[in-house]
């Protein structure tokens, strides 16, 4: 019954953009508790997103439903300059940090004084940033620029990233479930995320409180392997 179940969920998510967990309880006469264990079952496999009490199908040729990073700029705006203004208390001179393509680290990019720091970035806008610096030694991670996400996509990035000592990795990501793993809409994203999770001495995670609770098409990690996070989610919401 439960194959079946998870099956018709395919299915009826296979003609809709999003349905709520209330529909799908209600349209296959059982509980919400079923169909979240139906609909966490769905999520592991990768074949589905959840997010805030509803679920969206995953289409293996469209596995990259995230936002441009222009409208990631505006969302959560005031919280993501907030997040990244305390991310500066974790820096000091002589470090070496990288950062990802989000838009939170680039609220961190636009705070960051001219100080003795090497930046290591897969981010176009973090890129023009950092040039502005004239005492921050900037380290691009070069390749193919991603027009939609404004970051550089190197398929080399691991021999690359043998030759740079990474103090600190400040990142964030499209959201974090309920059981702690981290998501990301795009598969080079998520590698880039996951390569310098374990690069790094150390990692920094901004998140804000909309991200929490939710998932999206590629795992990234494991919060356990972060080792400080900054958010401004009430600890109930985490």
């Amino acid at each position: 019954m439960k194959t079946s179940r998870q099956q018709r969920i395919i299915q009826m998510l296979s003609d809709r953009e999003w349905l709520t967990t209330d529909t799908l309880a209600e349209q296959l006469d059982v509980s919400k508790e079923t169909i979240r264990r139906d609909l966490k079952g769905l999520q592991q496999q990768g074949k589905i997103v959840r997010h805030h009490g509803r679920a969206r199908m995953i289409h293996p040729d469209n596995r990259d439903g995230g936002e441009p990073f222009g409208a990631r700029l505006k969302s959560h705006y005031a919280d993501k300059v907030d997040i990244a203004r305390h991310a500066l208390d974790y820096l000091t001179e002589g470090m070496t940090i990288a950062l990802d393509a989000s838009s939170t680290c680039f609220q961190l990019a636009r705070q960051l004084p001219d100080i003795n720091l090497t930046v290591f970035t897969n981010s176009l806008p973090v890129c023009h940033e950092m040039a502005k610096r004239e005492r921050i030694t900037l380290i691009c991670a070069g390749g193919t620029l991603d027009r939609k996400y404004r970051c550089y996509v190197n398929p080399s990035l691991g021999a690359l990233l043998k030759d740079v000592e990474i103090d600190l990795f400040i990142f964030s990501c499209e959201g974090v479930d309920e059981n702690g793993a981290m998501w990301d809409p795009a598969e080079q994203s998520a590698t880039f995320k996951a390569q310098l999770l374990k690069r790094a001495i150390q990692s920094l995670l901004l998140i804000d409180k909309s991200k929490f609770q939710r998932s999206s098409e590629v795992k990234i990690g494991s919060l356990s392997q972060v080792t400080q996070i900054i958010t401004d989610a009430h600890p109930s919401r985490r």
